[in-house]
């Protein structure tokens, strides 16, 4: 039944922009997850002592910048949305940003290296975003998280860079904003070849440079059916890098992400959000062994660390809306996530503090895929010095 005009000026609504379709939609799955788990828990808010209503209402970005696009002016124009939520998606995430910094509409995202929001959608430090709001690590916690683990391979590493020439590869290896600055200043090499196109048809180029630098450790952020290629390919030629870190794609278990084995003894990756992060939802108390839980309950399904992140995004819409000194007014909402400090399912954020505006910051430890018990392939945590809290469960296996 559709709402009339009438009930959406008295109904604040929360929109959604999910991949139900296309390449992404697998990975759609922790945010569609955790809207119907809430939507019966997240009825309504109180706003100086007045109770308004809440409705959650998704379209579906198809995947891609277009069908997103048009998804959020759907929220937005029709569905009446007061702000809008989105996660992942590296050319999808920025264009639901994007609509709504046009549309004059808030936005909360996450999953995605805040340069690679903040700075590729063209803010500077001088003039930043009026609308849309980002939570997450940067490029710079991937490298430290990363190095963390090469200097478990031995000091001083030179390391191979397989990157994409797209936004992920070309904000890794910024100067000043990416791997480069880390990687100097705790002693370590990069070995970078030019990018190449996703998805890859091959990696001659790049294995030939790696030996041709005696590279032993390899960082990178491709898909998985492209890191299974290149490991394909570098067995071929005799090339076996003691450690390969690679964020993106593999910090999804198998049956996720796609064609690769992470459980393979050098494959190491980033751990943001699990069952044994300290943190509670800010509506009930539910812990994050209790969202996991409830997630493969559901879906019969492996957790996935998005699942953190995208109930925290419910979280700060609903804090905007309860704190904000018109709930019915955008721009009111808006300041509302500008000021937010809150703890939420994705641990404690500050939208205060930086480390520019529009951004909060989430902790990165380093992990490993091993053998399971409970699941075929199961995260472990190996590298803590960020997030000592977070206890380490494994230890870094390398290949000799």
């Amino acid at each position: 039944m559709r709402i009339t005009d009438s009930e959406h000026a008295e109904t604040l609504t929360i929109g959604v922009v999910v991949a139900h379709s296309g390449r992404l939609a697998k990975l759609g799955s922790p945010l569609t997850f955790v809207k119907e788990l809430l939507e019966p828990r997240l009825r309504h808010v109180v706003n100086g002592g007045r109770r308004h209503d809440v409705r959650l209402v998704s379209r579906d970005s198809r995947s891609d910048p277009e069908g997103a696009r048009l998804a959020t002016e759907e929220l937005i124009r029709d569905e009446q949305a007061k702000i809008v939520v989105t996660l992942a998606g590296t050319q999808v995430l920025p264009a639901v940003a994007d609509t709504c910094e046009a549309l004059e509409t808030p936005c909360v995202t996450s999953t995605f290296p805040w340069q690679v929001y903040y700075f590729g959608r063209g803010a500077t430090l001088e003039r930043s975003f009026d609308w849309t709001y980002h939570y997450c690590w940067g490029l710079d916690d991937i490298a430290a998280t990363f190095a963390e683990m090469w200097e478990m391979a031995g000091a001083g590493r030179r390391v191979g860079c397989l990157w994409n020439g797209g936004p992920q590869g070309n904000w890794s290896r910024h100067p000043e904003m990416g791997f480069p600055r880390t990687a100097a200043a705790r002693g370590h090499t990069l070995i970078d070849p030019p990018g190449y196109q996703e998805p890859a048809a091959g990696f001659e180029d790049h294995i030939s440079a790696f030996l041709a630098e005696d590279v032993d450790v390899v960082t990178s952020a491709a898909t998985g059916t492209d890191l299974g290629l290149f490991r394909r390919q570098a067995a071929e030629r005799g090339l076996r890098p003691r450690l390969i870190t690679c964020s993106r794609w593999l910090t999804y278990p198998v049956s996720a992400a796609g064609a690769h084995d992470p459980a393979e003894a050098n494959v190491a990756s980033l751990v943001y959000w699990t069952p044994r992060h300290p943190y509670r939802s800010a509506f009930d108390g539910m812990s994050a062994a209790e969202l996991a839980d409830a997630y493969e309950q559901a879906t019969g399904n492996q957790w996935l660390q998005p699942l953190g992140l995208a109930h925290a995004l419910f979280e700060v819409a609903a804090h905007a809306l309860a704190t904000a000194d018109d709930p019915h007014d955008r721009k009111a909402v808006a300041e509302a996530v500008a000021r937010a400090r809150l703890d939420t399912m994705a641990g404690p954020l500050d939208w205060t503090r930086g480390p520019v505006p529009n951004v909060a910051t989430v902790r990165l430890a380093g992990g490993q895929w091993k053998k399971g018990t409970r699941h075929p392939y199961e995260l472990s945590v190996v590298a803590n010095s960020a997030f000592p809290e977070l206890r380490c469960d494994g230890d870094l296996e390398l290949l000799d």
